[in-house]
């Protein structure tokens, strides 16, 4: 069976802003974040030469690789051929169709009745350029997934898992914390990496747990509020939310969430960005 290239061996500048993992060490302990996978189906992102496949494979109870560029598909394909549990799909993750892939299936000689699959366990290398643009997808379809393992930019993955009222606090952090609860696990230097990259990378670990009831609020409605609030991180959250509501209704449902006029977004907690948002919406409101 063909192998793919040696990932020490000296390579042509990457497309598509790869950066491959060549540390066995740090694969490992990647895999390991995900737990056991005797019973899951497993969602690779970005699979390129196969150092995280080679450990799913064995583990997972089913293992989708989506990978992008058609030479390393190609290349997987051969390498993992023979294993039954794995399939190796050449595309952008951010086409896929999760619900065809992820969704209820009809049971299989039951009239009506839907198979509803274990929620899947995902982990990739993000490519940088895209890292916020995958994981809100992913987050998009958090029902069909139990927990996320990536790498991504060390100031990406900061900006990911940072608290309300610190400078990093943001849309991409509101939205990660809606959905999940967000771990650090461990940083990786440039050399890790073949080519190296000029940041280091860092591992994290999203366990999918919702608050939308909790809150109190819906998923769109809440997620667009939050877009609003944080459209200009340098304005304050008034003047964020003035141009969709007007005054006299913003002026109270400030008052009723006990949130000044003049705080910025991401001072706010989740819970009180919520209060916000519901006093905005309540019947009382007309809105």
């Amino acid at each position: 069976m063909p192998r793919v290239v040696s990932a020490r061996r000296p390579q042509a500048k990457p497309k598509l802003g790869q950066h491959f993992l060549t540390s066995d060490d740090s694969a490992i302990r990647i895999v390991d974040a995900l737990g056991d996978l005797s019973h899951h189906t497993v969602l690779e992102i970005g699979p390129g030469r196969g150092i995280l496949t080679s450990l799913l494979a064995p583990r997972a109870r089913r293992l989708i690789a989506v990978e992008i560029d058609r030479v390393l598909a190609a290349q997987l394909r051969l390498r993992f051929g023979m294993s039954r549990n794995v399939e190796i799909i050449e595309a952008d993750i951010l086409a896929i169709d999760f619900d065809s892939l992820f969704g209820p299936k009809p049971g299989l000689g039951q009239p009506g009745i839907e198979i509803r699959p274990n929620p899947a366990k995902v982990v990739g290398n993000l490519p940088y350029y895209l890292t916020s643009d995958i994981l809100l997808r992913l987050l998009d379809y958090a029902k069909y997934f139990e927990s996320i393992v990536i790498m991504v930019q060390r100031e990406v993955a900061d900006r990911i898992a940072a608290e309300s009222g610190t400078r990093d606090y943001g849309m991409l952090s509101a939205t990660a914390q809606l959905y999940a609860r967000v771990e650090k696990l461990f940083t990786l230097p440039p050399g890790a990496f073949s080519p190296p990259p000029k940041v280091h990378s860092t591992v994290l670990r999203l366990t999918i747990a919702p608050q939308l009831e909790g809150l109190g609020v819906s998923g769109d409605g809440f997620l667009d509020f939050l877009r609003l609030s944080f459209a200009q991180k340098r304005k304050t959250l008034w003047n964020n939310l003035k141009t969709k509501y007007a005054s006299p209704q913003l002026k109270q449902a400030l008052a009723e969430a006990h949130v000044k006029p003049t705080a910025r977004a991401e001072t706010l907690s989740l819970e009180e960005s919520a209060a916000v948002y519901r006093a905005l919406h309540s019947p009382d409101q007309g809105s």
